[in-house]
């Protein structure tokens, strides 16, 4: 393992106090907080070779341009991708499966043409594909779940057909903490001639990733849910499929040669990622994959995955407790509700006890549908939490419980 409280150490907003309590962060699914090294790099870019990349022969534009690819190549070892070159840097995984889904979908996709996806989604992997059917009337397949939050495999099998073109699922759900099995996902995709994109913004975090392992054709992840900075993200793709998409957006960086009659475009990943990228975040991302590497993925999984154990124990014991969710391949979420108290009320109690969690629809609103609800609780854990944290939180649960 690692020595928790040298990492905690590494997070300066954790010693922190809120309302004069000592802050329990535990909205980690939203977001991670940043280790200093990070914060550091974001800085130390700034204030030394701050450049715009590629274009300048000038020694500061050399030097960003070489931080922003080794920074591509930081992304590719980490998720075990063939090539850098498979690395295409975007805002976070909402750009990601949005580039896929207009892209994908202008070239391969026409009136009555099918997309599959899973009933546990968030709405960055709906609302794309139904921006998709607006312009182009292709339709939606969902993939069902049990009451477990398991996906229905059978089901899903029986959702492809002669107009199936595209499979778009979540890795891991960020509302039930289920793990996809996204490798059987795959092959059942690719049996019947279909790529599939996954949604690893919650996957990439807290669990080895091998694209190739998986076969996936295009994974997408951000930045800031992995201890990196906000706004920038990595969206993979298989070079055959990033070579036959279209551009997502046009302007500089993007191009070979322009002429009023034509334009030759770059080839990708530069092809994805018109205008000037965020190369301070992406030097600031491979500093964050660099951070979490050196503590071990296997190490992290183990210890949050006791985390997990601990806290649904711990939550389980509380009257009223009911959560959501309970499949046996789980990352470290739990969502919740407690008897008639409304989750938004909870957390503002909670709140002021310096705890911080989640509360509404999780940006799950079909999945909530599902489960007959409108909101739960989530606490979602990290890297650095404790189980000292864990009994904070379940402690002043059972004090709201008693005030209402």
């Amino acid at each position: 393992m690692y020595d928790i409280q040298k990492v905690r150490d590494d997070f300066p907003i954790l010693s922190r106090q809120v309302y004069g309590k000592k802050l329990v962060y535990l909205d980690n699914s939203a977001t991670t907080q940043k280790p200093r090294e990070v914060v550091d790099a974001i800085a130390g870019e700034y204030y030394s070779v701050n450049a715009n990349v590629h274009r300048g022969v000038h020694f500061l534009s050399q030097k960003a341009t070489e931080l922003h690819e080794e920074a591509r190549r930081v992304v590719a070892e980490y998720i075990g991708a063939p090539s850098p070159s498979d690395i295409v840097f975007t805002r976070g995984a909402t750009e990601g499966l949005n580039l896929v889904a207009a892209t994908f979908g202008e070239a391969f996709m026409k009136e009555g043409d099918e997309v599959i996806v899973s009933e546990m989604e968030h709405h960055s992997n709906i609302v794309p594909w139904q921006l998709l059917a607006d312009r182009k009337g292709i339709k939606i397949r969902v993939i069902p779940i049990s009451d477990e939050g398991e996906l229905m495999m059978d089901e899903y099998e029986r959702l492809f057909n002669s107009r199936t073109r595209i499979v778009s699922v979540t890795h891991i759900s960020n509302v039930l903490g289920t793990v996809n099995p996204v490798k059987r996902l795959a092959e059942i995709a690719h049996a019947h001639g279909v790529p599939i994109l996954i949604d690893g913004a919650q996957s990439a975090p807290h669990t080895r990733i091998n694209v190739q392992e998986m076969d996936c054709d295009f994974y997408a992840f951000s930045g800031h849910k992995v201890y990196g900075p906000t706004g920038i993200g990595v969206l993979y793709g298989k070079a055959e499929w990033l070579d036959r998409l279209p551009p997502y957006q046009g302007g500089g960086e993007m191009i070979k040669n322009v002429h009023f009659s034509h334009t030759e475009y770059e080839d990708a990943p530069l092809k994805f990622e018109a205008g000037t990228p965020d190369y301070v975040g992406t030097h600031a991302l491979a500093v964050a994959l660099e951070y979490v590497q050196k503590l071990g993925l296997e190490n992290i999984e183990s210890y949050e995955h006791s985390l997990l154990t601990y806290a649904t124990e711990r939550l389980k014991a509380i009257p009223g407790m009911r959560i959501y969710g309970e499949a046996p391949d789980k990352a470290a979420v739990i969502s919740f509700t407690v008897g008639k108290i409304h989750p938004l009320d909870l957390g503002t109690l909670l709140d002021r006890f310096g705890i911080a969690i989640r509360t509404g629809h999780h940006c799950a609103q079909p999945l909530m549908e599902r489960m007959g609800v409108q909101s739960m609780a989530r606490a979602s854990f990290a890297l650095y939490n404790t189980s000292g944290e864990i009994d904070t939180l379940c402690d002043a649960i059972e004090r709201v419980r008693h005030m209402f």
